[in-house]
C-alpha cells in the first residue's frame, strides 16, 4: 500500500512540473504555475519520508531529516524576502550551484556504499550503469558546483575575469583526464583504486572553476543557463541512482529547459555555444571614461528638454537595461508610462534577450512593476517599430544597443543582433556616468547626433521627468 501511495505521489509531482512549467510561459499564469510546482514537490518529498520503505523498513531519522527542511525553509524564506532584484541573478547562480552540490554529494555518497559493500564482501558484480550513472553525477554535478560558484563570485564584483597563456588547452586537457579516469574507474574497480574517485572528485571542482573564470560578464546570462542545464542533468542522474521518478522527472526537465534556453541565448547573441565558452568577450569590470571615436563628443539634454520631447512625442520605446534594476527604478517608470499616456503618447518597452545579468532579467524587473506584458516588445518586433518612433529611452542599458556591433568587424560583439535604436528620431541615453557597459566596449550610439546623456541615477531621473510632465 505504501509503495502504491508513493508512486502516486511521484506521479502528482512530475505531472505538477511539467503544468507548471507551462505555465512559466506566461506572466499572468507564472506566478500560480511555481506555486503548483512547489506544491507537486512537497507532496514528493512528504511521500518519501513517510511513505518510502526498503525491505519493508522505512527511513527513520526523522529528527536529522525535519532539522534540515527546517533549516533550509528558514534560510531560504529569509533569503527570498531580503534579495533585491539586482542580486537575483547572483541567488539565482547561488541556488544552482547548491543542487550541483546536491547531486555530487549523492554520487560520493553512494560510491562510499558501494565500496563498502564490496570491502564486506558482499557485493561482488556491479552494474557498469550504476558505476557511470555515478561518475556522470559527481563530474556534472561538482562542475556546476564550481562553476556556478564562480559565477556568483562575478556577478557581485568580488571575482574578476581571469586567464593564462593556453589555459584552454589545459581546460581540454583536464577534461579529457577526468574522462578518461573515470572510464577507467567503471573498467577497474577494485578495493585499491578507490582513492581515484576522489581525485575525480577534485579535479572536477577544479575544472568547473576554470571553466567559468575566463569567460566574459557580457557572457554571464548563457553561463547560468548552461550550468542550469548541468544541474539538471546532475539530479537526472540521482533519479536513476534511486529509481525515483519525480527526481529524474525534475532533473530532465531542468536540463532540457537549460539547454533550450542556452540555445537561444546563443542565437540572441549570434555567436555559437563554443565562441561564447572559448572567445568569450567583456568583463566585469567598471571600465573607464572614454572618448568618443575620432575625437567625437556627446551632448547632454535637461530634464526639462526630455520631458517635452517625451511628453509631446506620438510615440515613446522605453528600454531597460541592468542600471535601471540597480537604481530599483521599476516602478517609477511604470508610473512615467502611465503619466505619458494619459497625455496620449504610445508607449512600449524593448526588452533585448540578453539585457540584464541573466535571462529574462528585464521581463521579471518590469513585472514586479505590474507592467502590462502587452507593452514588451521582443527585439525583432521592436526593430521594426523603431523607425517610426520619436522617442527611445534608454534606461542603463549599454551593450544590447552598441551600433558596433553591425558596423566594427574589429569589435568583439560584431554580428550580436541589437536593438536598432539609432532608427528613432530622437535617443536619450540614462547612465551614471560615460563608463563602458558590462562587455567594457566602448558606445559609439552616444556620439551621434541624434542622441542625447541624461546622466545621474536611473530612479531620482525618472522622479525629475514625471515631476516636470506634471508641470506641463
Amino acid at each position: 500500500m505504501g509503495l502504491s501511495l508513493l508512486t502516486v505521489c511521484y506521479l502528482i509531482g512530475s505531472v505538477t512540473f511539467i503544468i507548471g512549467l507551462k505555465m512559466l510561459s506566461h506572466p499572468e499564469t507564472a506566478r500560480r504555475g511555481n506555486l503548483l510546482a512547489a506544491a507537486g514537490m512537497t507532496i514528493a518529498i512528504f511521500g518519501t519520508i513517510f511513505l518510502y520503505e526498503e525491505e519493508g523498513v522505512r527511513l527513520g531519522n526523522y529528527p536529522w531529516i525535519f532539522g534540515g527542511l527546517i533549516l533550509g525553509t528558514v534560510i531560504g524564506l529569509l533569503a527570498a524576502k531580503k534579495v533585491k532584484m539586482t542580486a537575483m541573478p547572483e541567488m539565482v547562480s547561488l541556488f544552482n550551484g547548491m543542487g550541483g552540490a546536491c547531486a555530487a554529494l549523492i554520487s560520493v555518497i553512494e560510491f562510499g556504499h558501494l565500496a563498502h559493500l564490496i570491502n564486506a564482501g558482499n557485493l561482488t558484480d556491479i552494474h557498469k550503469g550504476t558505476l557511470l550513472t555515478i561518475f556522470l553525477g559527481l563530474i556534472i554535478g561538482a562542475v556546476s558546483f564550481a562553476g556556478s560558484m564562480i559565477a556568483w563570485g562575478k556577478l557581485n564584483g568580488r571575482i574578476r575575469d581571469f586567464a593564462f597563456k593556453g589555459q584552454q588547452v589545459f581546460n581540454l586537457f583536464l577534461l579529457a583526464a577526468i574522462l578518461t579516469g573515470a572510464g577507467y574507474l567503471l573498467m577497474t574497480l577494485n578495493g585499491s583504486n578507490y582513492a581515484l574517485f576522489y581525485v575525480l572528485a577534485a579535479a572536477s571542482l577544479v575544472y568547473g572553476v576554470l571553466f567559468v573564470l575566463p569567460i566574459g560578464g557580457a557572457d554571464m546570462p548563457v553561463v547560468i543557463s548552461l550550468l542550469n542545464s548541468f544541474t539538471g542533468v546532475a539530479a537526472a542522474c540521482g533519479g536513476f541512482l534511486y529509481d525515483n521518478q519525480v527526481m529524474l522527472t525534475g532533473g530532465i526537465l531542468v536540463g532540457a529547459a537549460g539547454t533550450l534556453l542556452t540555445i537561444l541565448m546563443c542565437k540572441a547573441m549570434n555567436r555559437s555555444l563554443t565562441n561564447v565558452l572559448i572567445g568569450s568577450f567583456g568583463g566585469s569590470t567598471s571600465g573607464t571614461a572614454v572618448k568618443g571615436d575620432a575625437g567625437g563628443v556627446y551632448k547632454e539634454i535637461s530634464i526639462a528638454d526630455a520631458a517635452v520631447c517625451m511628453a509631446y512625442a506620438h510615440k515613446v520605446i522605453i528600454v531597460p537595461g541592468y542600471g535601471l534594476a540597480v537604481a530599483q527604478a521599476q516602478h517609477v517608470c511604470h508610473e512615467l508610462e502611465k503619466m505619458l499616456e494619459d497625455k496620449g503618447v504610445e508607449v512600449t518597452y524593448a526588452i533585448h534577450p540578453v539585457a540584464g545579468r541573466m535571462p529574462g532579467h528585464m521581463n521579471v524587473l518590469l513585472a514586479e512593476a505590474d507592467v502590462s506584458y502587452d507593452k514588451l516588445q521582443e527585439m525583432e518586433q521592436a526593430n521594426d517599430q523603431f523607425r517610426n518612433t520619436d522617442v527611445v529611452l534608454i534606461l542603463g542599458a549599454n551593450d544590447v544597443v552598441n551600433p558596433a556591433a553591425k558596423t566594427d568587424p574589429a569589435s568583439p560583439i560584431y554580428g550580436m543582433p541589437i536593438l536598432e535604436v539609432e532608427q528613432a528620431k530622437t535617443v536619450i541615453v540614462n547612465k551614471r556616468s560615460m563608463k563602458p557597459g558590462y562587455a567594457g566596449i566602448e558606445n559609439a550610439l552616444f556620439f551621434q547626433p541624434k542622441t542625447s546623456m541624461l546622466f545621474g541615477d536611473a530612479k531620482a531621473a525618472l522622479q525629475q521627468l514625471v515631476s516636470e510632465i506634471k508641470s506641463l
